[in-house]
């Protein structure tokens, strides 16, 4: 197949190593420091013991991809949520009607753009559950090997056998899922975890977690979430390396003095000493979060079906304002119980509980 692989970082990057080294003709958008380098030395991908080196295309912009009229079977967009809309300004212009297009963004509601410009036909959801490391700009690694690259049709009747066929054909571990938004929910509810918080108090997830307070504010936005998602129809669904289930009963079910120790020790082996992705967003300094895919977008939908999310509301909007520097972060930096009064005043005018 011819392959076009839109916003290749590290996700982007391992997609079109595995394809690549399954002989599919894959081109890779990317930057120019990397496009560069993988024409020189290829892209390097290491999965546990195994070692691979593939040289795929490597190009700067759509408007190389497109030359001389290429056509692909398929378009896999790999870039950041909050990147999205504006990446897909100049695909319209040249590929105003795509075979297929794969999304791989994290975060909610990032698919019904794409549905609203390109018809539900020619789009797949999609949620990637193997983290990836760039050891190097072209030097790739696969951090565990028990996740995997999820798929679910955006609209009924469509048929996504054939292209789980192509990526588990190509080594991945795949699988399907009827209801795309309740995929696309179950990852956010995970990746919602020790995020924001550890982002606004500038500390590790694990360090985060061993704030009673911080952790009761977890749980939370947690039952805050789960409550959207059941209004919605949302059902909470497992997907590789993502025990959405399990957490799901337990913050709904378990009593305290056994959730924190659980949940505690699923963010400490999950995470590490890794700062999460919400903190990464806000030291790059771009102006830009994926927390409004995230608590943003759970808050929103809680608003729009009369669930209050205070917690949620407050999380994205303290977030975003440091984000856009409309917050001095100092103010947050390492002291939680100055997070916990500003949630706390979100509560009393959200009439959160």
């Amino acid at each position: 197949m011819d392959i076009l692989i839109y916003g290749a970082g590290a996700v982007g990057g391992y997609l079109g190593a595995r394809l690549a080294q399954h002989k599919h003709n894959v081109t890779l958008i990317t930057r120019e420091v990397m496009a560069k380098l993988i024409d020189e030395t290829g892209l390097e991908l290491t999965e546990g013991s195994r070692r691979i080196v593939t040289r795929p295309t490597a190009v700067t912009s759509v408007a190389q991809a497109f030359k001389d009229s290429q056509t692909y079977d398929l378009i896999i967009l790999t870039m950041k949520a909050y990147d999205l809309a504006a990446a897909v300004d100049p695909l319209i212009a040249f590929c105003p009607q795509p075979n297929m297009i794969i999304t791989t963004q994290n975060g909610i509601g990032v698919e019904k753009g794409l549905i609203k410009q390109f018809g539900a036909e020619r789009v797949i959801a999609g949620s990637f559950t193997l983290p990836i490391r760039k050891e190097t700009t072209t030097q790739l690694v696969a951090e565990r090997t028990d996740g995997g690259f999820c798929l679910a049709p955006t609209q009924p009747k469509q048929d996504i056998r054939p292209w789980l066929k192509l990526f588990a054909d190509a080594g991945m571990a795949t699988e399907g899922y009827k209801d795309y938004e309740s995929m696309k929910w179950s990852k956010a509810f995970l990746n919602i975890i020790a995020n924001a918080t550890s982002a606004i108090l500038n500390r590790r997830p694990g360090l985060v977690y061993r704030s009673d307070a911080i952790f009761d504010l977890e749980i939370k936005m947690l039952k805050e979430t789960l409550a959207v998602m059941k209004a919605a129809g949302h059902k909470v669904v497992d997907l590789p390396a993502v025990p959405a289930t399990k957490l799901a009963f337990s913050v709904k079910r378990l009593p305290r003095a056994l959730l924190k120790p659980g949940l505690s020790k699923l963010v400490a082996d999950g995470r590490g000493d890794k700062m999460p992705s919400f903190h990464i967003d806000l030291t790059t300094g771009k102006g830009k979060s994926e927390v409004v895919y995230h608590n943003g977008a759970i808050a929103k939908a809680g608003k729009e079906l009369g669930v209050a999310t205070p917690v949620n509301a407050a999380l994205t909007d303290i977030l975003w304002k440091l984000t856009l520097e409309k917050l001095d972060w100092r103010e947050f930096n390492g002291r939680p119980q100055r997070l916990v009064q500003e949630v706390k005043r979100y509560e009393a005018v959200m009439g959160g509980k």
